[in-house]
């Protein structure tokens, strides 16, 4: 049974930074790709950075120079790093795992970015 667990988000000022965790059960991160996805109230779910096996990294482009996205092979987490928050980047977060035998997610966890 495959289990995705977020930790770290919670309410931030603006220009400050903020760390959030994901682990797994069932699955190693490093069989395939590892995603954060973000939400905001009315829009769409996405990407804001991945990490694929090979570890390569790609971000979304209203993150590049703020967030970093790595990979902890031996705790098995996944980790997104955000600095200079802004209050834009308000949003549900979501952990995300694909591979060939398939895909799961997170439970999201809340990033508010207060101006």
């Amino acid at each position: 049974q495959v289990q995705l667990v977020e930790s770290g988000g919670g309410l931030v000022q603006a220009g400050g930074s903020l760390r959030l965790s994901c682990t797994a059960s069932g699955i190693r991160f490093n069989m395939g790709t590892v995603g954060w996805y973000r939400q905001a109230p009315g829009s769409e779910r996405k990407l804001v950075a991945q990490i694929t096996r090979k570890e390569i990294t790609d971000y979304g482009d209203s993150v590049k120079g703020r967030f970093t996205v790595s990979r902890d092979d031996v705790k098995n987490a996944f980790y997104l790093q955000m600095n200079s928050l802004k209050f834009e980047d308000t949003a549900v977060y979501f952990c995300n795992f694909w591979a060939g035998f398939g895909t799961y997610w997170g439970q999201g966890t809340q990033v508010t970015v207060s101006s």
